[in-house]
């Protein structure tokens, strides 16, 4: 929030919407200084879908503004070589495809930053290389005849996934996998077996994930057997946002996530535990994603507080210079009145034009956020954002798509962090911030 006048009460008016190159690597060049290899080499099964895979990447960079360059030439990965390149995409690989040298480069490639792209049978590649299965995140298993089947969007704010609708209705060849990844593994989408026939993972399918890996950024998606996957727009923007976010064009949280319960989920049924305290409201679209009108006021969790906990939500910015101002609120006593929440809870900043202690990631006016890591973790106004706001006795640390960028321990005898509630801020007429899929993860209270 901005320092302004007094709200005044209101009761909630929310409106309820709701190919394949062989040889050297053929450049293509796109519009900016990102560079990109896709590696196609296959020792087993091979795709016929790879040549029409490996020419909408070129033109996905080329729209996008990296350069893309392709080859089924093992001998590309060299430590020299690989420093061209912001991320490595393997598209539909099969079996052992890298020597042990070339294999080496490409760990210490990964270990120095590099982006990682699995495409569909990058998950069948490499059995008996441990740092290449961790890099992918599951082997593959078997798979069913290609067929219609559901996938459930987990993540709505990854670029991979964020323009997806919650479920995601599509034909491909549908992997099952050897292991499930979720526990090492940020899952973005997940199967429905129910959808389809021939799923074998007992119901928990995970289909497309993203992490960081040792020092690098892991993205792989199952889809991408098909030839028409590559003229499907939604897979399209799906392996384009994977690219981005490889590549470092665009951030997100992709640290392990379990054992979250939703607050918000997206529907007008989990508005039932939230009050509105004061003027304006939140509009709940068809999407899910709750955005903000009017104002000043606070939209507040009033089914209980909490003491210990990780808090995790989604958030965006709609104009494009960043001066949306919105905030969470934490650790603040039941009310009808917003200011409550002000005067005796803290805010977690979301407007990016304020003063240090006053703007995004900071606990506004206590404590700015580490500006160099929070610039460098921060997407643009009109890309989603992911909070972590967590709290353990009177420590509130925040971290924005998975990078901390403050600590702060409340010492305000007026104030406790302990048994507060939380909210989202409406600030004002000109300020539209959307939310999306507020969850929690409540944690052990620690001994004094």
């Amino acid at each position: 929030m901005r320092s302004t006048g007094r709200l005044t009460t209101a009761v909630l008016g929310a409106a309820l919407l709701l190919g394949c190159v062989s040889g050297p690597a053929a450049s293509n060049p796109g519009q900016a200084g990102k560079r990109v290899l896709v590696f196609s080499k296959t020792a087993g099964f091979r795709h016929d879908s790879i040549p029409t895979g490996v020419e909408e990447v070129k033109q996905l960079g080329a729209d996008a503004g990296f350069t893309v360059d392709a080859t089924e030439d093992a001998g590309a990965f060299t430590a020299q070589n690989l420093r061209r390149y912001d991320a490595v995409v393997f598209l539909s690989t099969t079996g052992d495809v890298l020597g042990d040298a070339q294999q080496s480069a490409f760990e210490d490639y990964i270990r120095h930053g590099g982006g990682y792209v699995g495409v569909h049978a990058a998950a069948d590649t490499e059995y008996d290389w441990a740092f290449y299965g961790g890099l992918v995140g599951a082997y593959f298993q078997g798979h069913p005849a290609i067929q219609p089947a559901s996938v459930n969007v987990e993540d709505r704010a990854h670029p991979a996934t964020s323009g997806l609708e919650r479920t995601w209705d599509r034909t491909d060849e549908w992997y099952n996998y050897r292991s499930n990844p979720r526990d090492r593994v940020h899952v973005l989408a997940s199967l429905d077996e129910s959808s389809y026939t021939g799923g074998t993972m007992n119901g928990d399918h995970p289909i497309a994930w993203c992490q960081n890996y040792q020092g690098g950024r892991a993205f792989y998606t199952g889809g991408g057997h098909t030839k028409e996957s590559y003229t499907e727009p939604a897979f399209r923007q799906h392996l384009l946002g994977g690219l981005r976010w490889a590549i470092g064009d665009a951030q997100a949280d992709c640290r392990a996530e379990n054992g979250y319960r939703p607050l918000f989920d997206g529907t007008a049924a989990s508005l039932d535990g939230w009050k509105q305290a004061g003027p304006g409201s939140f509009t709940l679209a068809d999407d899910g994603t709750l955005t903000s009108a009017g104002g000043m006021g606070l939209l507040w969790y009033a089914t209980s507080g909490f003491s210990s906990y990780s808090l995790k939500l989604d958030w965006k910015m709609a104009g494009a210079d960043g001066d949306d101002n919105s905030g969470v609120f934490v650790g603040f006593p039941p009310s009808d009145d917003p200011w409550s929440a002000v005067n005796n809870g803290y805010e977690i900043q979301i407007d990016a034009t304020d003063v240090p202690e006053k703007t995004t990631g900071s606990v506004y006016g206590f404590r700015s956020a580490d500006l160099k890591k929070r610039d460098r973790a921060l997407n643009p106004p009109g890309e989603w954002n992911t909070y972590e706001i967590r709290v353990e006795g009177e420590r509130l640390r925040v971290w924005l798509n998975g990078v901390k960028i403050n600590d702060f321990t409340n010492t305000d005898p007026a104030r406790s962090l302990v048994d507060g509630h939380l909210g989202i801020q409406n600030h004002g007429a000109d300020d539209q911030v959307s939310f999306r899929d507020i969850r929690i993860k409540e944690l052990p209270v620690k001994g004094n």
